[in-house]
């Protein structure tokens, strides 16, 4: 069973940065891919960042591309995986969650239905 919780977020201004941290607090100490996600009000939940078991490759939408950085590390012989995210803007304003899927095949996964656990989330405020 993997429990993940979201830290990190806050109100920031826009140009700032912050670094999102996902720990897993579940029994496994496997690692496993991670995908980072945000959700807007009124608008889609979408991927902002993935990454793939053992951390050797990832993903970034095109518009989170140079700004978005995806990373795991283990503490405490557990995974906790990051999103360091730069020069941020007003529009990045959203809840960010991150991700794990039920299995792993050594890929980072991009849709929503590729993931069976959730964090319950992170605010972003970013004001201009």
């Amino acid at each position: 069973q993997v429990q993940l919780v979201e830290s990190g977020g806050g109100m920031v201004k826009a140009g700032a940065s912050l670094r999102l941290s996902c720990m897993s607090t579940g029994a496994t100490s496997e690692n496993y891919a991670v995908g980072w996600f945000r959700q807007a009000p009124g608008k889609e939940r979408e991927i902002v960042a993935a990454i793939a078991q053992g951390g050797g490759r990832t993903y970034y939408p095109d518009a989170m591309k140079g700004r978005f950085s995806v990373s795991v590390s283990r503490i405490n012989d557990k995974q906790t995986a990051y999103l360091q995210m730069n020069n941020l803007k007003p529009e990045d304003t959203a809840v960010y969650y991150c991700a794990a899927p039920y299995y792993n095949y050594g890929n980072y996964y991009t849709r929503r239905s590729d993931y069976y656990y959730w964090g319950r989330g992170t605010q972003v405020t970013v004001s201009a």
